[in-house]
């Protein structure tokens, strides 16, 4: 599902420093997540999701899961 993500928005439980930062992007067709350092680089890997998939996601991060 390789698309292309209008808007990133760098993770809220991302640091200033630096280090270890992530953005998500946005799609109509859903979202995906990649290390901010890799901004602007289509080369680098994203980890895509549906919309569906990307909840659920989310979900059991936040629940601790992984």
């Amino acid at each position: 599902m390789p698309g292309t993500y209008s808007t990133w928005r760098k993770s809220s439980r991302s640091g200033t420093n630096g280090g270890e930062c992530v953005e998500i992007g946005f799609a109509d067709t859903g979202r995906a997540i990649r290390d901010t350092k890799q901004a602007g680089d289509t080369h680098q890997p994203t980890l895509e999701f549906s919309n569906d998939a990307f909840a659920t996601f989310l979900s059991r991060v936040k629940s601790g899961d992984f």
